[in-house]
């Protein structure tokens, strides 16, 4: 196994995670061969099918490690509709098993879906960073902008009144709509009789599409398209907390159809696109430590094993058209990996450190007591099956959380974040402090182009040491500091840099900035 990203501690919980992540996804590939061309993407555990949902959100992990970055992004794009519309998936497998048994080429758009054409945005972004190529991205760029025009127009997903993109009554991002028991099963389509409203994480996906639309074009030296489409981004993400935030998270569903669901609070629904709305950077700081507290609160006050609710409190059992949607189970207040993994990612980033490394552990302990990860647990830790599963599969090598948490472990913990492309730009902010680790050698590389950032942190009495590996990068430092302890300088190479100190809730960071052409030695003083 080639370990061009690995990370070193003498600490198994940090040591063996990564690896531990990666071999679940080697074991989610689904390769295809469609019209003589071989296309390769990762699965769900619960569906023989490339979704792009599933495969842009694992695409944060195993775009470290894979190769093929591109195929299942092209053939997104090559069957992308006129109008711009894209597939949520395709497949060659018969994925309805036992009823379906015919091997067609087969691919699906759940009407229901708002949030589809924004994942395709981001898987193409996030190949692009992984191999660099200009020439490809500028290629897919028409693509993209015109699935965006899409959602920005088509009345199935656009309220032209709150500038906000809108969906059926779904939970959360789910891909089956509340018919208060008008419909005999789980409800995939649109129709008369749906009852609309805002998501608030369709919206905060939509932010962060359109920030990365004006940053290629930016790149790629079309200014003025650049601008477009940070003003739109600036507009949804005023219109969302607006319209969504209710004070302490996002309320869950914002409706435009009028329609209650008796037997549950609606109003103080928690669910699982918060941690993503963080992340995705709809939120300012205060708003992210809220909807951290807030989940820490229901840690405290649950009897769930973990924190990490698809949704909190849940429907009534079946409401959504299927008695196995009962409460506590799947997408209506399992326990999801998933959710984890965005949590930590976002703990890290808003001065929660120690939380992060907590929801880490704690996963790390999850997989190493069973050498399996699922979608998603009840709330007593009971893992999911095919019997108490919507879907036809119940695999024990979920991608889609364990992604999330290689996610929240190399960019929040071991701190390297790409903000271009091949760490020719990047954020380096070891947070090793927070975990008790002294001493970490750590490696982030993509496989698809070689393209590495690799440092070596040591921390001494009075000092902490970073020597940092980049064939060429500039790269912004954001060092937290060990508790009870300031920064006194900052030398690169035994030259000083100036440098700034940053407080963000109770953690104090040292930050400055740093051309780096081949290797650097750093000394923060303390």
């Amino acid at each position: 196994m080639n370990d061009l990203t690995h990370v070193k501690t003498g600490r198994s919980e940090f040591d063996t995670l990564f690896p531990k992540v990666r071999a679940f996804l080697e074991q989610d590939t689904l390769d295809v061969v469609i019209d003589g061309k071989e296309i390769r993407g990762y699965r769900s555990p619960d569906s023989r099918a490339v979704w792009i949902r599933d495969h842009s959100d694992m695409m944060r992990a195993f775009r470290y490690f894979e190769t093929d970055l591109e195929s299942a992004v092209e053939h997104f794009a090559e069957t992308q509709a006129d109008g711009g519309r894209i597939f949520d998936y395709f497949t060659t497998f018969p994925d309805k098993l036992p009823s379906e048994r015919e091997n067609w080429t087969k691919y699906v758009r759940v009407p229901v879906e708002a949030d589809v054409e924004f994942r395709f945005v981001k898987a193409a972004f996030l190949a692009w960073q992984a191999t660099g190529r200009d020439a490809w991205i500028r290629s897919l760029l028409p693509k993209l902008e015109k699935a965006m025009d899409y959602v920005l127009t088509h009345p199935w997903r656009w309220d032209e009144d709150l500038g906000l993109v809108k969906r059926a009554y779904t939970i959360d991002t789910w891909d089956f709509a509340f018919t208060a028991g008008g419909h005999d099963w789980l409800q995939f389509q649109i129709d008369d009789d749906t009852f609309w409203g805002i998501l608030h994480g369709d919206n905060s996906g939509y932010y962060e599409a359109f920030r990365i639309l004006a940053f290629l074009h930016q790149h790629l030296g079309t200014p003025d398209r650049a601008a477009v489409w940070a003003e739109r981004a600036v507009a949804l993400k005023v219109a969302v907390n607006r319209v969504c935030w209710n004070g302490t998270y996002y309320t869950h569903f914002v409706k435009l159809s009028p329609v209650e669901i008796p037997g549950v609070d609606e109003a103080t629904q928690l669910s699982l696109s918060n941690p993503m709305d963080i992340n995705r950077g709809v939120t300012t700081h205060a708003m992210a430590v809220s909807i951290l507290e807030e989940y820490q609160r229901r840690r405290r006050t649950s009897d769930a094993f973990a924190e990490w609710f698809s949704i909190d409190p849940p429907f009534p059992d079946g409401v959504f058209g299927d008695d196995l949607l009962k409460a506590g189970a799947y997408c209506n207040g399992g326990i999801m990996p998933l959710v984890g993994g965005e949590l930590a990612r976002s703990a890290f980033e808003h001065g929660y450190e120690a939380y992060g490394v907590d929801i880490l552990k704690r996963y790390h302990d999850l997989i190493t007591s069973t050498g399996e990860t699922y979608l998603w647990y009840f709330p007593d830790g009971t893992a999911s099956t095919v019997e108490t599963s919507t879907s036809p599969e119940a695999r024990p090598t979920d991608g889609w959380g364990s992604s999330a948490m290689a996610y929240a472990f190399l960019e929040g913990l071991a701190g390297v974040v790409d903000v271009s492309k091949l760490f020719q730009h990047a954020r380096l902010s070891p947070r090793w402090p927070a975990a008790e680790v002294n001493e970490a050698e750590v490696r982030v590389g993509y496989e698809a182009s070689g393209a590495s950032l690799g440092y070596h942190y040591r921390r001494g009495g009075d000092s902490i040491d970073i020597e940092v590996q980049a064939a060429q990068s500039d790269i912004l430092f954001h060092v937290l500091l060990p508790e009870d302890t300031g920064a006194t300088g900052v030398a690169v190479d035994g030259k000083e840099v100036e440098y700034q100190t940053s407080l963000i809730e109770n953690s104090r960071y040292v930050d400055f900035q740093v051309e780096i052409r081949g290797n650097a030695s750093v000394r923060i003083r303390l």
